[in-house]
C-alpha cells in the first residue's frame, strides 16, 4: 500500500466512525430534541441532519430532488443556496427517517470505498459536493470534520456533551491547527519577527509555533521561542469552536498572555470554516 492508499484509507475509516458515533446519537434523540437551534443561524437540530443526509447521498450517488431555496437572512456564504438545497428537500421528513437516510447513505458510500479504494491523492473524485473542484485528498479529509463538527453542533443543542476524545475530533484539531501559519501570516499580518504560540490541551495536546519570517510569511517553528510574542492557551472544545467558527473567543475559555491585543486579533481571525 502506498503512502497515498494508506492515508487517503485512514480518512476513511475516520468518516465511517464519525458517521457511526452521530447516527447512535440521532437514534437518542427525543421528538422535541428535532426542533432544538443550533448555533448554526437557521438550522435547527433536524436541519443539521438533513444536511448531512444530503451529502452523503449525493456523494453515494443519488441523484437529488430538485428544489428552490426561499430567502433567508442566514444564506450568506457562497456555498449556502447549495447546503439549504438539502434541508428544503427534507423538510417533509422526519427526525428518525432522514436519519435512515443518512445511515443507508454512508453504507452505500462506504462499500464504494471499500470495493474502489481511492489510490491517488490528488486525482479528482467522481463526485464532490456541489461539484466543488476538490481533489480525493481534500474531499476525504474535509467528511470526518463535516460530520464530527456537525455531531458536536447536535449535542450542545441537545445539552449532550461527549464524543471530544474520538478519531474524528482529533483529525479535526489536526485540520485547524494546519491553518494557524495562514491566520496569523494573512489575516493579522504582524510586523517580521513576531512569534505567536498555540496550545489546544487536553487528549492528544497540540503545541505549535509560528514566527513572520523576513518574506512577512508566517511559517512553523521547530522549536519554541523563548518569549512568545503571544501564546495562546484553551481546550479542544473550545479550539474547535472557535475555528469551526460556532462561537466567539470572547464566550470561550481561552488564556492569552503576553501581547493581549495581538492575540486577540488572532483568535478574532481564527475561523476557517463558515
Amino acid at each position: 500500500m502506498t503512502s497515498d492508499q494508506e492515508r487517503l484509507a485512514g480518512y476513511v475509516e475516520t468518516w465511517k466512525s464519525a458517521v457511526d458515533d452521530v447516527l447512535v446519537l440521532l437514534r437518542s434523540l427525543d421528538e422535541d430534541d428535532w426542533s432544538r437551534p443550533t448555533d448554526l443561524p437557521g438550522w435547527d437540530v433536524k436541519g443539521v441532519a438533513a444536511h448531512l443526509a444530503h451529502l452523503e447521498s449525493e456523494l453515494s450517488g443519488v441523484r437529488q430532488q430538485r428544489v428552490e431555496v426561499p430567502e433567508g437572512a442566514h444564506l450568506t456564504a457562497p456555498t449556502s443556496q447549495y447546503t439549504e438545497r438539502g434541508l428544503v428537500a427534507r423538510a417533509s421528513m422526519s427526525g428518525p427517517e432522514i436519519a435512515d437516510e443518512l445511515e443507508q447513505a454512508a453504507a452505500a458510500r462506504w462499500r464504494l470505498l471499500r470495493d474502489e479504494p481511492p489510490t491517488d491523492g490528488s486525482a479528482d473524485p467522481p463526485r464532490t459536493p456541489g461539484k466543488i473542484g476538490w481533489s480525493w485528498e481534500t474531499l476525504l479529509s474535509n467528511r470526518p470534520v463535516d460530520v464530527w463538527m456537525h455531531e458536536q453542533d447536535i449535542r450542545r443543542a441537545v445539552g449532550r456533551p461527549g464524543g471530544l476524545n474520538s478519531a474524528a475530533a482529533a483529525h479535526t484539531v489536526a485540520v485547524f491547527t494546519r491553518s494557524l501559519p495562514y491566520t496569523v501570516g494573512k489575516r493579522v499580518a504582524p510586523p517580521v519577527g513576531t512569534t505567536v504560540v498555540l496550545d489546544v490541551t487536553g487528549v492528544s495536546p497540540v503545541h505549535l509555533a509560528v514566527v513572520i519570517d523576513e518574506n512577512g510569511r508566517a511559517v512553523p517553528m521547530s522549536g519554541d521561542p523563548e518569549q512568545p510574542t503571544t501564546h495562546l492557551r484553551m481546550d479542544r472544545e473550545a479550539f474547535t469552536l472557535l475555528a469551526g467558527g460556532r462561537r466567539p473567543a470572547s464566550v470561550l475559555d481561552v488564556e492569552v498572555t503576553g501581547d493581549e491585543d495581538l492575540g486577540r486579533r488572532v483568535l478574532d481571525a481564527m475561523a476557517v470554516t463558515p
